[in-house]
Formats: structure tokens, C-alpha cells, sequence
């Protein structure tokens, strides 16, 4: 192995246990996932020393490769099965598709970004299985009817709430993870576990979590006269 790869293997080992593991993540599967995909590939070159970093990574475009912790704790709030049809909303550089599919789900990634759509494709390519992950680059505030109904969803970043155009692409029990903005100052923004049960959608809160708004579920801009 060479020196770098040696080095970025040693990062990994080291976000497992010293980021992950005390921080309540426990599913076997996300730890053993999180352990060997290569995060280093799903940033631009330029950032790759950043991979393992207990922080976001600030990409282009207002956009960020989460935390490990948080994305790790979104996707197990999920409680993954295998074969469970997966949406993964603002898929951004597909890192956490990733992760989903070697967790045994069938995943469609939506992404409107072409340069982050693109480092996604060149990150997945060969990486897993064919057919484990499907790039769809769209707007992902629409999600993607086409293959509704998913088992579980990924809104990946904070967004101001669930449309329930979303929410309705769930199947019956389905189960969604997002980060929920702040309703009022002094508040910090929230991760959410939201479950579809005889046709309504409800959210419970889950844990405090930091992240940048996903642009494309922002409200528009009002204006003033």
C-alpha cells in the first residue's frame, strides 16, 4: 500500500472509532461500511486531505460533504434493511448513497449540481456493484416519483421543512431523515426521523445537528416593495 493510501486507511480506522463509535453510532453495518469507502474519493482532489476531518467539508456552490458523525446518525435513524428501496435527496458528491448501498439498499441519488453530479459519477464508478446506486441529476425537491414508493429517504442537509410532495413519496411505513432548520433564534437546527403511517407523515426529533441549507428546498426570495 502506498504511503498515502496507507495514511487515508489510518484517517478511516480513526473516524470509525474515535468519531463514530462514541458518538452512538452502533449498526454494525454503517461501521463496517464507513470503514471501507474511501471518503477521500467523494471530494475534489484539493480537499482530499479533509476526507476525515470531524467537521463539514465546504464545497462550491454553498454546498458541504457532512460531518461523518451526522451523516452516519441520519442513515441510522433510517434503520436500513436490506433490499429497502432508497431516495437520497441533495445526493451532493454521493458519499452517502454510498454508504446506504453497502448497507444493502437499492439506492436512486438525486442531484441538481452538474459539477457535484459529475464527481459523484466519477466516485461511484466501480466502486460497488452495478446497478447499487442510481445518479439521477434533477431537481431534488421534487424527488423522484418514477421510483416512488421508497422504503426509506435521505433529504442529505438542512431544509426548512418536508414537502409533502416528498413525504408522500414514502411508502406505507416508510421511514425519512433530514436536518430541520431552526424555527426560532437561540435554536439549533435538528436532525428528524419522520415515519408514513395510514396516509399521514409525522417527524420526531432525533438529535442537535449542524449543517448548511440545501438550496434547492429554500423558499424563494419575497419581494419588497
Amino acid at each position: 500500500m502506498a504511503d498515502a493510501e496507507h495514511g487515508m486507511a489510518a484517517a478511516r480506522r480513526f473516524m470509525v472509532d474515535g468519531q463514530l463509535r462514541p458518538n452512538k453510532v452502533t449498526d454494525p453495518r454503517l461501521l463496517a461500511a464507513m470503514g471501507d469507502l474511501p471518503r477521500e474519493r467523494f471530494l475534489p482532489a484539493n480537499l482530499a486531505a479533509r476526507a476525515y476531518a470531524d467537521e463539514d467539508v465546504r464545497l462550491d456552490g454553498g454546498r458541504a460533504l457532512m460531518q461523518p458523525m451526522a451523516i452516519a446518525r441520519l442513515l441510522q435513524l433510517l434503520r436500513i434493511r436490506d433490499g429497502d428501496r432508497m431516495l437520497v435527496l441533495g445526493a451532493g458528491t454521493g458519499y452517502a448513497a454510498a454508504v446506504a448501498a453497502a448497507c444493502g439498499a437499492p439506492v436512486v441519488a438525486v442531484e441538481s449540481d452538474p459539477a457535484l453530479f459529475a464527481l459523484a459519477r466519477r466516485a461511484l464508478d466501480g466502486l460497488l456493484p452495478a446497478g447499487a446506486v442510481t445518479l439521477v441529476q434533477a431537481d431534488p425537491a421534487q424527488g423522484h416519483a418514477a421510483g416512488a414508493p421508497y422504503d426509506v429517504i435521505l433529504i442529505e442537509g438542512e431544509v426548512p421543512s418536508v414537502p409533502d410532495s416528498i413525504a408522500a413519496q414514502l411508502a406505507e411505513g416508510g421511514r425519512l431523515a433530514t436536518v430541520l432548520a431552526a424555527a426560532d433564534r437561540g435554536v439549533s437546527a435538528r436532525a428528524v426521523w419522520g415515519v408514513r403511517h395510514g396516509g399521514s407523515f409525522s417527524v420526531t426529533d432525533a438529535f442537535d445537528c449542524a449543517t448548511l441549507p440545501l438550496p434547492a428546498f429554500q423558499p424563494a426570495p419575497a419581494f419588497v416593495f
